[in-house]
């Protein structure tokens, strides 16, 4: 039986004073003297635990050693049923991994845990290595269900975001395939391609629908989003959401290739910087306080958008706001009641090369068959629409206004929807540096509605 040494022991142990001054101790955990360098188990638990992961692929010599001598498998139903197994072995079927965990450290063996794919990648590793179960593992790794799944579809996938969806976080993962191109979802049981395809609503995408890969009814399916909630899908299963205004793919490099894995944060690379001037998205009149671009500096600022966001632009005028903020990684929903106005605001985006849904209609009506945001930025409206969109409860709500009156109101309306609430009267000076000479000047109170963190 191989002794099982704690790696917090170890750490303990290069702590102790004899270790410290001993560097010929630095490789070797055997005990030095100190009571406290003595190697010590956190909990009682299994002599060996092996991760194995499984691809369909016949298991390698070292996976087939581990299985032969386990005396606890867990795993699957298909893992459970792999030749190989001992028939003498305790068999645990894996649904929840921390309870498969919690039985593993009690058991005295040797143990094997069987995942699909790369049990590494979104996979049972990291909860069996929580501090509180104690447990040393060794992984026997495997292709990753993602890297299957397109290589099913014959598609590179380094510039693919990839996601876990689960039925807590399903509008998360939803919100990253509206605001990326190319998006890989592992699903799980109620969180899946159908109701993946259900949340995306009008939002037109491609799924590519991987069911049980690695086994005999494995199967690779093609179909449009609105099509995908017709079908029942056998788990578990991969998909692939693709298509959007934004290329699939971003320009190669000399060498063929990009550089970064995911979203390329400098891609276009023609465009950097944040609250570009107003002329940047195609506005050639003045709109107003609204469109400022020192206050829209202020405003993503407070809205902080990020990956698996939704993101309301509401009275999107020129579209520079939403634009910035999918430049984030945010899904952007940018309404406008001017018809004009909204194809302008899809035409920018594409130029940007940025997923926007364009809604065109008149708040607050309009908002109340739109997703549930994160947080809304109101370019318009006044107080009527905050407090229509304070309904809808998102974590932050940033607007404006061009008087005290009007900032007033607002703030009622925040702090009547329960938020609390931030007013700053901001004003913005335009110098000519040459003659020292005024330009412009420009004065705004912006009003920011925080929601109390339970």
């Amino acid at each position: 039986m191989r002794p099982v040494f704690s790696f917090l022991a170890f750490l303990a142990c290069l702590d102790s004073p004899p270790c410290r001054s001993a560097p010929a101790r630095l490789l070797c955990p055997i005990p030095c003297g100190d009571p406290r360098s003595q190697p010590r188990r956190l909990t009682q638990m299994a002599d060996r635990v092996t991760v194995i992961g499984w691809d369909g692929s016949p298991l390698t010599d070292a996976a087939r050693s581990a299985v032969g001598a386990a005396t606890l498998v867990a795993g699957a139903a298909h893992h459970l049923a792999l030749p190989g197994v001992p028939p003498g072995a305790e068999r645990i079927r894996l649904g929840s991994v921390d309870l498969a965990a919690r039985r593993i450290a009690q058991h005295r063996g040797s143990a094997v845990v069987f995942a699909d794919g790369d049990p590494g990648f979104f996979g049972v590793v990291r909860a069996l290595r929580v501090p509180e179960h104690g447990l040393e593992v060794e992984v026997v790794p495997a292709v990753s269900a993602v890297a299957a799944a397109f290589a099913r579809a014959g598609m590179p996938w380094d510039d693919a975001q990839v996601v876990s969806a689960h039925s807590r976080d399903l509008r998360r993962a939803v919100n990253v395939c509206r605001a990326h191109p190319k998006v890989a979802v592992l699903t799980s049981p109620g969180a899946g391609p159908a109701e993946l395809a259900l949340l995306l609503g009008p939002v037109h995408r491609t799924f590519v629908i991987c069911e049980a890969l690695g086994t005999e009814q494995e199967q690779t399916t093609v179909l449009t989003s609105d099509k995908v909630a017709d079908h029942t899908w056998r788990d578990p299963n991969v998909v692939i959401v693709i298509g959007g205004s934004a290329p699939v793919t971003a320009p190669t490099g000399a060498q063929g290739g990009g550089w970064i894995a995911g979203r390329d944060p400098g891609y276009p690379p023609a465009i950097r910087g944040w609250a570009l001037p107003g002329s940047a998205y195609g506005a050639t009149t003045d709109r107003g306080e609204g469109e400022a671009t020192w206050l829209r500096a202020a405003q993503l600022a407070r809205l902080g958008p990020r990956v698996g966001d939704l993101v309301w632009d509401i009275g999107a005028g020129s579209g520079a706001a939403g634009i910035e903020a999918a430049r984030f990684g945010a899904a952007v929903i940018a309404v406008d009641q001017d018809a004009d106005t909204c194809g302008r605001i899809a035409a920018v985006a594409r130029r940007f090369q940025v997923q926007l849904q364009v809604v065109h209609g008149r708040a607050p009506q309009v908002l109340e068959d739109l997703p549930e945001p994160d947080v809304v930025r109101i370019g318009g409206g006044g107080a009527a629409v905050v407090t229509a969109c304070a309904a809808r409860r998102p974590e932050r709500i940033v607007t404006h206004a061009a008087t005290r009156d009007q900032a007033e109101a607002v703030s009622r309306a925040l702090s009547d929807g329960g938020y609390g609430v931030e007013c700053v009267m901001m004003q913005a000076m335009e110098i000519d540096a040459r003659a020292w000479s005024e330009r412009d000047r420009a004065v705004a109170f912006l009003l920011c509605g925080h929601r109390p963190h339970p």
